[in-house]
Parts: C-alpha cells; sequence; structure tokens
C-alpha cells in the first residue's frame, strides 16, 4: 500500500515551520534565540550589527520551470550574504519569510529549506526565524540577512578617492549567459516537452545562474592581507550600474578599461552564438555576485598577487564623468542598463 504522503495544509502554519526547523542549532555564540518565538535575539558585544533584506518574486526573479528548488533556497541566501560581505562584514543570521500557493507540495517546500539551509552550513550562518503565508499569486521569498563588523573594517560605498585603482573579483557575465540558455531551453521545452534540454558544455554558466557563491573568499583575504577597500559594492544589477552607484555616493568619476574586464572562455562562446558582445554582458547582465571595490594604489600592492582579483580602472574627478575606454581607445559614457524590476512594468 502506498504511503499516505502529509500535506502542507494538514501541518498548518506553525506546524510547518516546526517541521522544517525542528532539527536546526544554532552556531553562534550571538544567537540568543532562533526558531520559536516572536523574534530572534542576537547579541553582539562591540560589534557593529549590519542587516539587508530581499525579496524574489516569481516571474520575476525566478522561474521554476527550469529553477530546481534546492538550487532556489541556496540562492536566495547567498544573494543576502554578498550584501553583507559587500559592507567588508560577516554574516551570521538569516530570517525566512515565504509565500505560495497550495499548487506547491511539502516536498517542494522541503527541496526549498534543504537549500536555505545547505547555504547556511557552507557561509556558517544561523536560520533564525521567519514566516509564512499563501500567495495567490506565485511564490514570494523574502531573506533578511544579519552580519557583525568592526568599525574599523566595515567598507561603504562613499569612500573612493581619485586615483583609487577599481577592481573585481572573479569574471563577469556569466549568470547572465546561463540565464539566456535556460530561457531558450524554455522556449523550445513549451513548443515541444518532447525535445530534451541542450545544456551540455556549459556547467560554469548554470551554476553561475542558478547556484551562485558569494565572495566570503574576498573578504578573508582583506582581513589577511590587513587590506581594505575605500568603497565596495557587490554586483547584481551588472558593472556599469554598480561603479555608477560607487561613483554617484563619492562624488567621482571613473574610467574603465574594456579590455580588462574579465570574462569566462565559457562565456565568450555562449555570447557567440546568441550574437552578443561578451562586454555587454559583463557590463549589464548582473546576478554575478563577485566584489566590485576601490583601493588606493598603496592597498593594491598588498591584493595584487591574488589572482581572483584584477584592476579594470580607476577613478576620476566628477566632472569627467563615467567612462569606458574602449579596445581602440575611445571613451564611451557608461549607462546603468542593468537589472530594473520596474523596467516596462509602469
Amino acid at each position: 500500500m502506498e504511503k499516505k504522503k502529509n500535506k502542507i495544509k494538514e501541518l498548518g502554519e506553525f506546524g510547518l515551520i516546526r517541521h522544517l526547523t525542528s532539527d536546526i542549532t544554532m552556531k553562534n555564540p550571538g544567537t540568543l534565540k532562533g526558531p520559536g518565538d516572536d523574534a530572534a535575539v542576537l547579541d553582539y558585544k562591540g560589534k557593529l550589527v549590519v542587516v539587508t533584506s530581499d525579496i524574489l518574486m516569481e516571474g520575476i526573479h525566478f522561474n521554476l520551470i527550469y529553477t530546481p528548488m534546492k538550487h532556489l533556497g541556496y540562492k536566495s541566501v547567498v544573494a543576502n550574504l554578498s550584501d553583507i560581505y559587500a559592507m567588508n562584514a560577516r554574516p551570521r543570521q538569516i530570517i525566512v519569510s515565504l509565500a505560495f500557493s497550495s499548487k506547491l507540495t511539502l516536498e517542494q517546500v522541503e527541496n526549498l529549506y534543504a537549500g536555505i539551509r545547505l547555504a547556511c552550513e557552507t557561509y556558517n550562518v544561523d536560520l533564525a526565524g521567519g514566516d509564512t503565508s499563501t500567495s495567490v499569486t506565485g511564490m514570494a521569498i523574502s531573506i533578511t540577512a544579519i552580519g557583525e563588523g568592526e568599525k574599523k573594517r566595515i567598507v561603504y560605498r562613499n569612500g573612493a578617492k581619485k586615483n583609487d585603482l577599481i577592481c573585481v573579483s572573479g569574471d563577469l557575465g556569466a549568470a547572465y549567459l546561463g540565464l539566456q540558455l535556460l530561457e531558450r531551453e524554455k522556449k523550445i521545452f513549451l513548443n515541444n516537452p518532447e525535445v530534451q534540454p541542450e545544456l551540455e558544455g556549459y556547467d560554469y554558466l548554470l551554476q553561475r545562474q542558478l547556484k551562485p557563491e558569494p565572495r566570503a573568499d574576498i573578504i578573508e583575504y582583506f582581513r589577511e592581507q590587513n587590506a581594505k577597500p575605500s568603497a565596495m559594492i557587490d554586483i547584481s544589477d551588472g558593472l556599469s550600474s554598480e561603479v555608477m552607484h560607487i561613483c554617484r555616493e563619492s562624488g567621482t568619476g571613473c574610467k574603465l578599461f574594456a579590455d580588462h574586464i574579465p570574462v569566462n572562455s565559457e562565456t565568450e562562446k555562449l555570447a557567440a552564438e546568441f550574437n552578443i558582445t561578451p562586454l555587454v554582458a559583463a557590463l549589464n547582465g548582473g546576478e554575478d555576485y563577485e566584489l566590485l571595490f576601490t583601493v588606493s594604489p598603496g592597498e593594491f600592492v598588498k591584493l595584487k598577487d591574488n589572482r581572483n582579483i584584477r584592476a579594470i580602472g580607476h577613478i576620476t574627478d566628477s566632472e569627467d564623468g563615467c567612462n569606458l575606454i574602449t579596445h581602440d581607445g575611445s571613451s564611451i559614457p557608461l549607462q546603468a542598463q542593468g537589472w530594473n524590476a520596474w523596467h516596462d512594468k509602469d
């Protein structure tokens, strides 16, 4: 006889929360109270508390046709952790709130939470509480991340100075090309569900889109080298948008050099298939979750041996504007053409 599957509605809201969090243990001494009360209780002694929050909406930020639930849970967490790292701080707790319809099964929600928990385990973060609700418009995932930082190490967007070097970690544009690949295969599937998706050879791009990793390693490297950026932001909305955020907040301009912007060979290969210029994907694609930061030339000396860090330009006077120096030496004004949640929806 087939074993009866529990339904979410039979568990109820609080039963579901207990079901998903009953065996969670707290790893950080600052977490005095986790799931099970009206709020998490955190104790930081002499530390700055850093808090950020993101909401992901089905149909806007993710598509369940090609996004595995476990990957979605993982990505939802690391997108928030990346914001904490971009402050040169360390994440310690998250609060998770979910809204979903009765169409989802308990197994699907369990898989989502499995991804959330995997991200917490990977980055030593506590799942300290949250909320659930029903929804008639698709799934919504809201995560608040809480971190701790030291006053002397916290980095804001507004600290860039003229002649500072502009640096990025990793490579850019891969997540965007991974999304284009998934969208192409989705359209083919909807037209003919019998056709198998063609995804071979693009593991890196798919991983960058579906299961990205925040750059905790770069933050720890700063500490090891006793180096501190003058300004920093994570690249979630595209390089051009992010560097313009730093320049606007810092009251400066910038020059980015196209030849120095790092792009993976897999990105270049798929960009050619889609007739997309790899540089355009790097500038405007978003969701790379790499770190963009500025450092003085003296501080950069401490970082130059790290192969995951690359200088791509420098800070200029504000009246010079924000410009891209192309392969032939031409100067083109940068435009913030990255992700815009309200684009074409007003």
